[in-house]
């Protein structure tokens, strides 16, 4: 069975789905893109048993075959041609695989496809369209804040929640939260689940470039990510998520305006400066004045910056992790921030000052560190 494809085209579509691959899999069939040739339309698979992604070409073939080709040897191939149409000799019956360029012939020996896992089937329960744009920025503003606790896992993923009126993503590791609500995308009906942080990683970068409409079908236990000819199946995370509203604190008399920018910068600057164990900073503010420091006692380091703010509230002084709040103020896309807090034992709040998007609302959580004066 033959095929003719152009090289670097395959190579884009293979590294798009590659991204799913394990580098140390029980099962060698899974070190493999699955290729299934049908109705001049070839069809490329990779799959971790957990996630399973697809993307389709145009060829011209008249054949109906598949093979599985180890992932590393081809893409390797692939990288190393120039731009080319290149044709695949498929023998199906040894399961070999003739790679034809412009200059040479590479032989490799492949699997039969029908061992390689079949993507799943959906029977959907539920199901809503989003914009590409509005999923990829639910991704990039709330994967940073998954947790890693294996005996915690409801944390290691986004909770997705679709209602009449909203969309909301949130992602806690106990330390740190995030809730960004989209008012412009909304479902038929309520519905939620968890979605691991491997496949969204996989997703959010699927999803650059692309404008396409991005249709998700799920029901308990699998979701389905469709849009322009790629498939996306991953298994969800088994679990009821905690109750995150009750963890926001509702009154928070303290106010702290400032330039996102500077503050981005003192931050990084001050925390060279702190402990390599808890990374704890010391944010004191008095009047317009804000006060970042650190100090590290075991070497006799230490550092401070004054920045000027506006700040309606009492005097306060409250210790945070560094690398927490540069996180989180790395992601916010705005020239001023408001951090709200009540108590230094109580978490900080981070908003956007002004809203770039009506539609879309971002609120950030950071527990506090106990200050040893």
């Amino acid at each position: 069975m033959n095929f003719v494809v152009s090289a670097s085209l395959l190579l884009k579509h293979l590294k798009s789905i590659g991204g799913v691959l394990n580098s140390n899999n029980t099962i060698p069939i899974l070190d493999c893109f699955l290729f299934e040739v049908k109705n001049n339309e070839l069809t490329l698979a990779a799959s971790d048993m957990e996630t399973t992604i697809t993307t389709v070409l145009k060829i011209e073939s008249n054949s109906t075959t598949n093979i599985a080709i180890p992932a590393k040897t081809l893409l390797d191939t692939l990288a190393n041609l120039p731009e080319q149409p290149i044709s695949f000799i498929i023998d199906k019956t040894k399961h070999s695989i003739k790679i034809k360029t412009e200059t040479g012939d590479y032989n490799i020996s492949g699997q039969n496809g029908d061992e390689y896992p079949k993507l799943p089937k959906i029977e959907s329960q539920a199901s809503i369209v989003l914009k590409s744009d509005v999923l990829a920025n639910a991704i990039n503003k709330t994967i940073f804040a998954t947790g890693n606790d294996d005996l915690r896992p409801v944390m290691s993923g986004v909770f997705c929640q679709f209602t009449e009126t909203n969309s909301i993503f949130v992602a806690t590791d106990a330390h740190k939260l995030v809730r960004y609500t989209r008012n412009d995308a909304k479902a038929g009906s309520s519905a939620s689940f968890i979605m691991p942080k491997k496949p969204l990683n996989v997703l959010k970068s699927l999803l650059s470039g692309v404008d396409d409409a991005v249709k998700v079908d799920f029901n308990k236990t699998n979701a389905l990510f469709s849009f322009a000819n790629v498939n996306l199946v991953c298994r969800l995370i088994d679990g009821k998520y905690p109750n995150y509203e009750a963890v926001i604190p509702k009154q928070n008399p303290n106010k702290l305006t400032v330039d996102r920018h500077a503050f981005l910068g003192a931050l990084k600057r001050v925390s060279v400066f702190s402990n390599k164990a808890t990374h704890q900073i010391r944010v004191k503010i008095t009047g317009s004045q804000l006060r970042v420091s650190a100090e590290d006692l075991d070497f006799a380091n230490e550092a401070h910056e004054i920045l000027t703010c506006t700040y309606i509230g009492e005097d306060m002084e409250i210790g945070f992790n560094s690398r927490f709040l540069l996180e989180m103020v790395s992601n916010l896309e705005v020239d001023e921030i408001t951090i709200e807090m009540s108590a230094p034992n109580r978490a900080g709040i981070i908003l956007p000052s002004n809203k770039s998007n009506p539609a879309e609302d971002i609120l950030m959580l950071v527990m506090p560190v106990m200050l040893n004066n």
